[in-house]
This record gives C-alpha cells, structure tokens and sequence, in this order.
C-alpha cells in the first residue's frame, strides 16, 4: 500500500489540470454560466444523491444483519453508490459524470464485483467467508500443488475434472510458521 501513496499528488494535480481543462472546454462550448450552472447542478443532485445512498447502504446492512445473510453484498454495492454519489457531489464535470456511471445499474454492478474481488484478494479466505457468503470452487483431481511457480499462472489440465458428485467444504488457508 505504501508503494502506491507516491503516486497519490501526481494524480491529484492531473485530476485538477483534467477537471479545469474539461471545463474551459465546455465554457466555450456552452459558455461560462451555463458551465457554472451545470457544476452547481450536478453538485446538488450529488448531494441529494448522499444522503439517499448512506441511508440505502445503511438499511441494506441492518437488514442482512438481522436476517443472517453475509451483509458484504448489501456493502459493497452500498459503498460504490456513496462514492458516486460523492464524486457526483464533488464540483467539476469529470468527477460527475464518474459518479452518474457509478450510479448506473450496469456499471455499479461492475464496480461492485471488482470491490468484491478485491477485498477476496486482500482478506484471509475466512473473512471473505464471513462477508459474501460460501464460495464456489471447482475440485479438480490431481496434485493439490500449483503446477508452476509463484511468478507464473497456475495451469490446471481440464482434463481432469470432477463430474456429476459435488462436495461442500470452504477453504482453508494454511497455517503460516
């Protein structure tokens, strides 16, 4: 994580030269109140937007709290519409139209299993267990190693697959030490 924070101010400048070249450009295009216009709008309905998200998010997380479902669904996609609804509040025409996309049912739904894969990468096997639910993983017969070493990809023969009988189990990850 450490490793990306370097990155963090070049950004920041680029976004902020992006936001405000995107902007002249449109001033010209439209002219300069109607740009301020569009910004003021799109900022308030980011902040219409907020609150009705957090209150969403939250409600969707109590739900699946009382019920006994795994609340990391109800989360994830709680969490990808607050930060469109954020980025949708945060004044600038980049930013908003990044927040109506996160808003969009297609899009959101992207963004929330690229949240979910990653939070499975950066989690122990339990915890994501815990968040999302039990796991559907192919059991193939063979040699329970990976075929090829950690620089590489693990290449599986489907030769060997399993078919017909399914076995539930979860995963466990090997003790470290």
């Amino acid at each position: 994580m450490r490793r990306y924070l370097k990155f963090v101010p070049p950004v920041l400048l680029l976004a902020v030269v992006l936001e405000l070249a995107v902007f002249v450009g449109v001033g010209r295009a439209i002219g300069f109140g109607s740009a301020v216009l569009l910004v003021f709008g799109a900022s308030l309905l980011g902040l219409v937007l907020l609150r009705r998200e957090g209150m969403r998010a939250w409600r969707g997380f109590r739900e699946s709290a009382q019920s006994g479902r795994p609340p990391g669904p109800q989360v994830t996609d709680g969490l990808v519409g607050l930060v469109g609804a954020l980025l949708l509040a945060t004044p600038g025409l980049v930013s908003g139209l990044v927040g109506v996309l996160l808003l969009l049912p297609p899009l959101r739904g992207l963004a929330c299993g690229g949240v979910r894969r990653a939070t499975e990468r950066r989690v122990s096997s339990m915890v994501a267990g815990d968040l999302f639910g039990p796991r559907t993983v192919r059991a193939r017969r063979g040699d329970p190693r990976p075929q090829s070493g950690p620089a590489g990809p693990v290449v599986v023969d489907d030769s060997r697959a399993v078919e017909g009988e399914v076995v539930e189990g979860e995963i466990v990850e090997p003790r470290q030490g």
